[in-house]
C-alpha cells in the first residue's frame, strides 16, 4: 500500500527529479506503508479546528493555478468526519476566480499554517459546492453566528490525501492571543511589581492609599476604561453609575477631573472631552503624562484606575465651534491639542461638512488618536512629524484659506502664536481664529517667590518661584475657584486688593489688566514682592 499523497503528487516527472536530486531513496518507503493517510485522525481534526485561515490553490482553463486565502473566525474550517470538511464561504472580492475554476476542475489543494509552533498541513480533495439556501442543515453545522459576514455557499472537500510538512523555512509568527498569552506571565509580574512599587512610594511620602471615590463634583462618573495610547498618553472612559445617558456634549467641551496630588494636596485639573460628541454612554479624556509639570498629570497616571469614581465638574465649553454652519474650517492641533481638535473634526464631519485636519507632532509614534484619524479621515488630514523633519506651516495654511474661514487651533504656546500671527498678518477678523491653550505662557521677567496675603481670612501664604500662586493656596488647604489651570478660562479670576500683578493668562482683556483689579491665580504672578487678594 502506498501514501496518497505520494501516489497524487509524486508524478513520473516528480519522482524522475527526486532521483536526479538524490532524494528518491528518502521517499520510497511511502510506497510501501500502511498508514495511507487519506482519512483524518484526531490529530488533523485538532489542528484543523484549531485554525483561522488557510491557503487554498485552484486550476482553471488556462492551467494556470489561483492561490487564495480564506479567513474567518478560529474554527471556521470544520471536519464533518474522517473524508469530510467543509467551511461556510463568506464573500469576498466578488471576483469568483476560485469558484469558477472549481465549475470545471473540483480538485482542490490547501494548505493550513501554525507559524507559531511552526507546523503544516498540506491537504489534497475534491470540492462539492452547496448553495446558502439548499442545505439548512448541513449549513447549520457550518454556521459561525458570531461572525457577521455574508455566507454565499457550502464548501465541502472530500479528502483525498493529506500530508504534514517538515518545520524548516517556516517563520515564526503569532497572533494577537498568542502573544497575549506569552507576556500574561509578565505582565502580572509588572502589575506586581506597579503595585509594590506605589507601597512603597506612599509610605516614603506619607500619601494615602489609591481613593476609590475623590472630589465633590455633580457629576459622578466611573473609570469603566484604561487605554494607553502612546507611551505617554494615556485614554480614560468615563461613564455613569448607573449606566444612563451622560449630558450632551458638542465638539470642544471639556471636564474639571478632581485628583489627588502626589503630595496629598486635593486638586482639580480640566482636560477636553475626545471622544465623538455623538457619544452619550460615555466621554474619553486623554491624558500627557508630564514629568516636569505640576504634578497633575502624573497624579491621574498614578493614581486613575478601573471602576474609581470621580465627583466631576459638569461640562463645560469654551471652544466651540462656531454657528456659521456655512464656513469653511481649518482645524490645527498640535501635540496633545488633538484631544478637543478631534472631536470637532468628527462633528464636523457627522454634519457633512468638510474637514481639513493638520496634526503636528513630534513623532508618529507619540501621536494620540493618529492612527484613528487616517481611518476616519484619510485624506482629509496631514501629519508632520518633527523626528521625519516634517514641519506644519500655519502662514501657508492660512494663505492658502478660503475667505470667510474659521481656525481651531490647540497646542503648545508657540503653535497658537504662530497662527495668530499669521492670520493678523492675512488680516483675518479676530472673531474668525478660536484657540484653546494648554501651556502656560512664558514668564516676562526673573522667576522669584511672592508673598500674598488673603483678605479675608487672614492669612499669608509664601509662594515659591517654582509654584503657582493657585496651588500654593491649595497646598495651605484654602478652597479657590479653579478650571483650565493655563490662564484660557478665567474661572480662577480674583479681586487683587494691594500689589501690582504680572498678568500670564489669556481671557483676561486689556481694560481688565489695566485696571488691575483682576488676575488669574492659575498662571499669574506679581511684578511687587506682595500681593493681597480678596481671598
Amino acid at each position: 500500500m502506498s501514501r496518497a499523497y505520494s501516489d497524487l503528487a509524486f508524478t513520473p516527472t516528480v519522482r524522475a527529479m527526486q532521483t536526479r536530486m538524490g532524494s528518491r531513496s528518502a521517499y520510497a518507503p511511502l510506497d510501501h506503508t500502511e498508514d495511507r493517510r487519506d482519512a483524518l485522525t484526531e490529530r488533523e481534526a485538532g489542528f484543523i479546528h484549531a485554525r483561522d485561515g488557510f491557503y487554498q490553490a485552484t486550476v482553471g482553463e488556462t492551467g494556470w493555478p489561483y492561490v487564495q486565502f480564506r479567513g474567518g473566525p478560529t474554527g471556521f474550517l470544520k471536519v464533518l468526519d474522517a473524508k469530510t470538511i467543509g467551511y461556510a464561504d463568506f464573500r469576498g472580492n466578488v471576483q469568483y476566480i476560485s469558484v469558477g475554476n472549481l465549475q470545471n476542475n473540483d480538485r482542490v489543494s490547501i494548505i493550513l499554517m501554525d507559524y507559531a509552533h511552526q507546523r503544516r498541513l498540506k491537504i489534497m480533495g475534491r470540492v462539492r459546492m452547496v448553495g446558502a439556501d439548499d442545505a439548512p442543515e448541513l449549513m447549520a453545522r457550518l454556521a459561525m453566528p458570531q461572525y457577521g459576514a455574508h455566507v454565499e455557499r457550502a464548501m465541502l472537500i472530500t479528502v483525498e490525501a493529506f500530508d504534514w510538512n517538515c518545520p524548516q523555512h517556516i517563520t515564526p509568527r503569532f497572533t494577537e492571543a498568542e502573544v497575549n498569552e506569552a507576556v500574561a506571565p509578565l505582565r502580572a509580574e509588572l502589575t506586581q511589581a506597579k503595585a509594590e512599587l506605589a507601597r512603597v512610594q506612599r509610605e516614603a511620602t506619607n500619601a494615602p492609599a489609591v481613593e476609590l471615590r475623590l472630589g465633590k463634583g455633580p457629576l459622578p462618573l466611573r473609570i469603566s476604561g484604561v487605554r494607553q495610547l502612546t507611551p505617554r498618553v494615556r485614554a480614560y472612559e468615563l461613564r455613569s453609575l448607573d449606566g444612563s445617558e451622560l449630558p450632551p456634549v458638542r465638539a470642544g467641551s471639556h471636564l474639571d477631573l478632581p485628583l489627588r496630588l502626589l503630595n496629598g494636596t486635593l486638586s482639580t485639573r480640566r482636560y477636553s472631552i475626545s471622544s465623538n460628541p455623538r457619544r452619550r454612554d460615555a466621554y474619553e479624556i486623554a491624558v500627557l503624562r508630564e514629568d516636569a509639570g505640576s504634578g497633575g498629570s502624573a497624579a491621574v497616571h498614578a493614581s486613575y484606575q478601573l471602576d474609581m469614581v470621580l465627583h466631576c465638574g459638569l461640562p463645560g465649553n469654551d471652544f466651540a465651534l462656531a454657528a456659521d454652519a456655512d464656513a469653511p474650517v481649518l482645524l490645527i492641533a498640535g501635540g496633545i491639542g488633538i484631544t478637543p481638535i478631534k472631536a470637532m473634526a468628527q462633528e464636523l464631519q457627522a454634519a457633512g461638512r468638510r474637514v481639513e485636519l493638520h496634526y503636528a507632532m513630534r513623532s508618529r509614534l507619540d501621536a494620540a488618536y493618529l492612527d484613528r484619524l487616517e481611518r476616519e479621515f484619510g485624506a482629509q488630514l496631514h501629519s508632520y512629524a518633527a523626528d521625519q523633519h516634517e514641519r506644519l506651516d500655519p502662514a501657508g495654511l492660512i494663505q492658502a484659506a478660503a475667505p470667510g474661514t474659521h481656525i481651531y487651533v490647540c497646542g503648545p504656546v508657540r503653535l497658537i502664536d504662530a497662527v495668530h500671527d499669521a492670520a493678523r498678518r492675512a488680516g483675518l477678523p479676530v472673531e474668525q481664529v478660536h484657540a484653546e491653550h494648554f501651556a502656560v505662557s512664558k514668564p516676562t521677567g526673573q522667576q522669584r517667590s511672592i508673598n500674598v496675603t488673603l483678605q479675608r481670612s487672614g492669612k499669608s501664604i509664601e509662594v515659591p518661584a517654582t509654584e503657582t500662586i493657585l496651588d500654593a493656596l491649595e497646598r495651605a488647604g484654602v478652597e479657590a475657584s479653579s478650571g483650565c489651570r493655563s490662564g484660557s478660562c478665567g474661572q480662577c479670576a480674583v479681586k487683587v486688593l494691594k500689589g501690582k500683578p504680572e498678568h500670564r493668562d489669556f481671557v483676561l482683556s486689556d481694560v481688565e489688566r489695566a485696571q488691575g483689579a483682576l488676575m488669574c491665580i492659575c498662571v499669574s504672578r506679581a511684578e511687587s514682592e506682595h500681593l493681597t487678594l480678596d481671598l
